[in-house]
């Protein structure tokens, strides 16, 4: 719903009612991930994409009818074995969709998610999309790290749905969970989306260069919250990088301790370097590698600065391990020259890092597409820390 809620607020404050279909699970290849939105407005104006235009025409025609009735529906897309080219993903995937009138009256919790949202503060929506008693398919649990408004039916459900929630918003995951009637977690018959708005990740920039404006739209487009910094106050200015979220005139490595040390740096942080001068990389680098837990450190250079720079690190008292961390040169071997080609390779080998792709052309591999390893191994870690 993230993708949709510029088109889905006006429309809710206005005290109208629309048409919200989000995909809820999908199956093989996919071509959107649960979470994905489609919005369809009192005028018949649609806004955003359950499948990339597979099944848009249905979803639309069940989204306007929904909203008409206001009877939530939980629909299944895929190709059928009779005709792979009815209403259908003829990729080969399964999508399943649910869909439900939205109005201050089904959603009152609506402007408080908005609110986290546009504040990169943690929230996730509990939706029961399937139930033995029809009367509490849409039932709505709003879970923050700390307290929940709403209710599924039970204190049961609410206490078991919320726990679980807070796992998947920990790591960013949105999927459905079954539970018993009643919340029992060995049960079955209650089927609950948790959709996770999870804070956008961080992409820290240092270096006001023009590589660095062109990374920073990359950054921008891939959904992080960029921050570019340079110690040099008279290129780091907003001007030079409108599409950043901040910049900042501070040296490298003070600002990065300093982010470090409010917990402003975690596990789904990319860090890129792009000064390639020794007297700013290298200390910056110091602090990054040291970081307990990040998504990715990568820094720019000739495999001389490379060379070069792996010295002085190791100089300063940085481990093997901790200097295995560090991609340099930083990005895939694209061929990149312009700013922007390199800005890709950059964002390509970032992507390639977060979900464990191997950064060969796909006609060179087989098997699955999209690679999942990385976030269960992650959800896993955090239900056995909590």
């Amino acid at each position: 719903m993230r993708d949709v809620l510029a088109e889905l607020l006006p429309v809710w404050r206005a005290g109208d009612t629309a048409g919200l279909a989000t995909v809820v699970r999908t199956f093989r290849s996919a071509p959107r991930q649960p979470g994905a939105a489609m919005v369809v407005a009192p005028d018949g104006s649609v806004s955003g994409s359950v499948s990339g235009g597979c099944v848009e025409g249905a979803v639309y025609e069940l989204a306007t009818e929904v909203a008409a009735t206001g009877a939530p529906r939980l629909e299944r897309y895929g190709v059928s074995d009779g005709d792979a080219f009815a209403v259908g993903l003829t990729c080969g995937g399964i999508i399943d969709i649910f869909v439900e009138a939205v109005s201050r009256a089904t959603f009152p919790e609506l402007g408080g998610v908005a609110d986290d949202v546009e504040e990169h503060r943690a929230v996730a929506v509990a939706t029961v999309v399937a139930h033995p008693d029809a009367r509490r398919v849409g039932a709505r649990l709003i879970v923050r790290p700390r307290g929940v408004t709403g209710s599924l039916g039970s204190a049961r459900a609410d206490a078991a749905v919320a726990d679980d929630a807070r796992g998947l918003l920990a790591v960013g995951r949105s999927e459905v969970l079954e539970y018993g009637p009643d919340g029992q977690r060995l049960g079955a018959g209650m089927e609950v989306f948790v959709c996770s708005y999870a804070p956008r990740p961080r992409m820290l920039v240092f270096g006001a260069i023009d590589f660095a404006a062109a990374l920073a739209r990359q950054g921008t487009l891939l959904g992080y919250r960029v921050t570019v910094c340079d110690a040099r106050a008279v290129f780091a200015t907003p001007a030079r990088f409108p599409t950043a979220d901040h910049v900042v005139a501070e040296w490298p490595h003070r600002y990065l301790a300093a982010e470090a040390q409010a917990n402003a740096v975690d596990a789904s942080t990319v860090i890129c370097v792009l000064t390639h001068d020794p007297k700013f990389d290298v200390p910056v680098l110091e602090v990054a590698l040291r970081l307990p837990r990040v998504g990715y450190v990568g820094a720019m250079g000739s495999r001389r600065t490379h060379e070069d720079r792996m010295s002085r690190l190791r100089a300063a008292g940085l481990t093997d391990e901790e200097l295995s961390r560090l991609s340099s040169p930083i990005g895939l071997d694209l061929g990149a020259r312009t700013p922007e080609e390199t800005a890709v390779s950059i964002a390509a080998d970032i992507i390639a890092k977060r979900w464990g792709g191997g950064g060969r052309p796909l006609s060179e591999t087989a098997g699955r597409i999209h690679h999942d390893a990385r976030l269960e191994g992650e959800l896993k870690d955090h239900l056995t820390r909590y």
